[in-house]
């Protein structure tokens, strides 16, 4: 019933599935190029796919360190084969496979908050985006005059995605494929960009798919720079598109506050409320995270704290969705936790060290950043000690995680 894709045999079923569920007209090579770029497993009704999961391979950073991430992609199921259970039990196959290929950490964008949770995956951190009039940047505009990007600089494109400023939780997908499919899936969007490296490769850019080429809303759908005088020579070439343009709106950026930069926000969101061009800021956590291996993922934490030991008592639910035949069956069990400048996890338990229980979802938010275990104790599936908590909270004290490409 599970199987590979083949595209001499599966194409036409597939983009069935894919205009079915909405997320293609005419827009063949995006769907060619995404699963060209990953590993595809369908599932069969009747002889013919009906439900496919993508896997994409990626990384994902943690402080300093890049972990190997498989990127749960285009789980889709046909109008016939909705309720079957085809989509959970395909995405946790597709999640085992990637774990046995040696991936440490799984992550996806959702539809729903609740459904992935059965696989084990948490909520991660809020992304805010910020909706705003260009003419109200406060940085003047640029001196230079950007070059324009289109599909076509789909490889200049992604090299500079990949070298952007990444910080803590920061993710890059896939071959520069994955972002020519992102591009050529957009047919008004544009790119405006610097080409400024040694070798003139694009150091920082911008990629836009404007809503209302006149007057807008721009939805700026990913920004990529390396340094403060790139992020405000982006910033500056918004502000030039005041003239114009009423409104932008983008994601913003890690470390940022991007109402720093705009004058007089309060007075603005007032004005333009319940408008087309509405001024406003929104936050919306829609990616989800787990962990693949718990001692690999531990054994790359590197933490300015105290040491700090304790025993974990940890559920995952995706073996319940997973044969007997499967590659990998989820990280349930005891392990002794050590967190420190060199941490690790190791199957077993020590007597005298307190224990903390929890499913793989919310210590997976916990170790990612997401919130605090004293946070978590009272909204999600963790429990321990007053002190241990509060010891966990103290030792994982890391920047809001942030993955800066849409997964």
């Amino acid at each position: 019933m599970f199987r590979p894709y083949d595209p001499e045999l599966d194409r036409d079923a597939v983009l069935r599935i894919w205009r079915e569920v909405g997320w293609v007209d005419d827009q063949e090579e995006v769907l060619d190029l995404f699963l060209s770029d990953g590993k595809t497993l369908l599932a069969d009704i009747d002889g013919s796919a009906e439900c496919m999961v993508v896997m994409i391979p990626g990384t994902i950073r943690y402080l300093e360190e890049e972990l190997p991430l498989a990127i749960v992609g285009g789980v889709t199921t046909s109008l016939i084969a909705r309720k079957q259970k085809f989509a959970s039990r395909l995405t946790a196959l597709s999640v085992a496979n990637g774990a046995a290929e040696g991936a440490l950490v799984s992550g996806l964008g959702m539809f729903e908050q609740g459904f992935y949770n059965r696989l084990g995956f948490g909520t991660a951190s809020y992304i805010h985006h910020v909706a705003f009039d260009p003419a109200d940047i406060a940085i003047d505009a640029p001196a230079r005059a950007p070059r324009r990007i289109t599909a076509d600089d789909w490889e200049a494109v992604h090299a500079s995605r990949v070298s952007r400023r990444k910080g803590h939780g920061a993710v890059c997908a896939g071959s520069p494929k994955i972002t020519r499919g992102e591009m050529v899936g957009d047919k008004k969007a544009f790119g405006l960009g610097y080409f400024d490296g040694p070798n003139g490769e694009l150091t920082h850019h911008l990629w836009i798919n404007p809503e209302d080429m006149g007057k807008g809303p721009y939805v700026v759908k990913w920004h990529a720079w390396q340094t403060r005088e790139q992020f405000r020579e982006l910033m500056g070439l918004l502000r030039s598109f005041g003239d114009q343009v009423g409104l932008v709106s983008m994601d913003e950026p890690q470390g940022v506050l991007l109402q720093d930069i705009l004058r007089q926000p309060f007075r603005k969101q007032t004005l333009t409320e319940d408008s087309k061009l509405e001024s406003k800021n929104t936050a919306c956590a829609y990616q989800q995270v787990r962990i693949l291996d718990l001692p690999g993922c531990m054994s790359q934490t590197h933490l300015q704290c105290a040491d700090l030991q304790f025993n974990l008592e940890l559920t995952d639910p995706i073996e319940k969705l997973l044969d007997a035949d499967a590659p990998w069956h989820g990280i349930s069990g005891e392990y002794a936790v050590s967190l420190g400048s060199e941490s690790s996890a190791a199957r077993g338990a020590a007597p005298s060290l307190p224990t903390l229980t929890a499913s793989v979802n919310a210590f997976s938010r916990m170790w990612f950043g997401v919130r605090p275990a004293s946070g978590l104790a009272i909204t999600d599936d963790i429990a321990g000690p007053p002190d241990l908590l509060r010891s966990l909270d103290a030792a994982l004290r890391l920047p809001t995680p942030y993955m800066g490409w849409e997964i």
